[in-house]
């Protein structure tokens, strides 16, 4: 090896980073034990930034453009290592690069379903996806809290991290929120809108900017969209006498689908009428007076209602009581 091959190894002439990729969020230029000679031009394309370090301290930061580095293009830096004006040898430095372009199409979603408390229907889990995009904020922040020294940082790094915080948020939020799940699902717009001033401050903790957040669906489990569908139905908790009249209908349309079709569909009428008159009585909300019924047939009949879901636990306490008390 020549000594003019070994010298032009021990100087860097020109810093720049050509290849970002789609996912790189930062990259440490290769020093390779070599000084940047005094002079040398820095190339900073455009949606980069470029930053020197000494000794892990932050030195001087540089947007698009091209640069020839010296102690006037380098005044942080000529500070933090005692430089004076006409400093000319060559010097070391970590230069890091970061991409400052929007990274979009980014997925979140609840793996589980978020439980909440609902202001007509209580307690629901739901389940939620989107996407959303962000951008490098604050680089300092960025740096100190997540790239660090890495000689490389992509997207892949930090994504299972941000996903966390977001549904950490949303969690937080939407418990103190009071939102109906009616109104969310009605108008995803305003609900991203609002998800997104949630959570924004979130990845600003980490130094980043989100840009966008959209929720796509917004769901119940099965079991749950089945019986509010029920609700739907007869109207979010309408008249009890409609309830009955919904169960007569229902029943028939279930015995048509079934090997006894519809004559099969006497005692599923039968059923939905009792259902209906005895929550009408339970309830306070009946008609005309009924015959009196046992007391502890009745309190049998509720259980299973509110095993079902059409009695609240609360209701259900009450009439028990009520029940309980005529036993005496």
């Amino acid at each position: 090896m020549g000594l003019m091959s070994f010298i032009s190894k021990q100087f860097i002439d020109v810093i720049q980073w050509t290849d970002p990729g789609t996912n790189v969020l930062a990259y440490r230029f290769p020093m390779q034990d070599q000084e940047i000679q005094n002079g040398a031009q820095l190339v900073v394309r455009e949606a980069q930034q470029a930053v020197f370090f000494n000794e892990g301290k932050f030195g001087d930061k540089f947007g698009p453009g091209t640069y020839t580095l010296n102690t006037q293009t380098l005044p942080i830096l000529t500070y933090l290592k005692n430089w004076d004006k006409a400093f000319e040898s060559p010097f070391k430095s970590d230069v890091y690069f970061l991409s400052m372009r929007e990274f979009t199409d980014m997925k979140w979603g609840t793996p589980q379903p978020i439980t909440i408390r609902d202001k007509e229907f209580g307690a629901l889990r739901i389940r939620a996806f989107g996407n959303y995009s962000f951008k490098i904020g604050d680089i300092e922040t960025f740096w100190t809290k997540l790239s660090g020294a890495a000689e490389v940082y992509t997207v892949d790094q930090i994504e299972g991290q941000l996903r966390t915080a977001i549904i950490a948020s949303i969690s937080s939020y939407l418990a103190k929120s009071g939102i109906a799940f009616i109104d969310m699902a009605a108008s995803q717009l305003d609900f991203s809108t609002k998800l997104q001033e949630a959570v924004a401050p979130v990845l600003k903790n980490y130094g980043l900017e989100l840009k966008s957040f959209w929720v796509q669906s917004i769901s119940l489990p099965e079991e749950m969209e089945k019986q509010l569908d029920k609700l739907s139905s007869m109207g979010m908790f309408g008249d009890l006498k409609k309830y009955a009249t919904f169960q007569s209908a229902d029943s028939i349309s279930v015995a048509a689908a079934n090997p006894g079709g519809v004559a099969g569909a006497g005692a599923g009428i039968g059923a939905g009428m009792a259902m209906g008159n005895m929550m009408m009585q339970s309830l306070g909300q009946g008609g005309a007076a009924a015959p009196a019924e046992d007391p502890l047939a009745m309190l049998e009949k509720l259980g299973e209602l509110q095993k079902k879901g059409v009695l609240t636990q609360a209701e259900f306490d009450a009439k028990k009581a009520e029940l309980l008390a005529k036993i005496k």
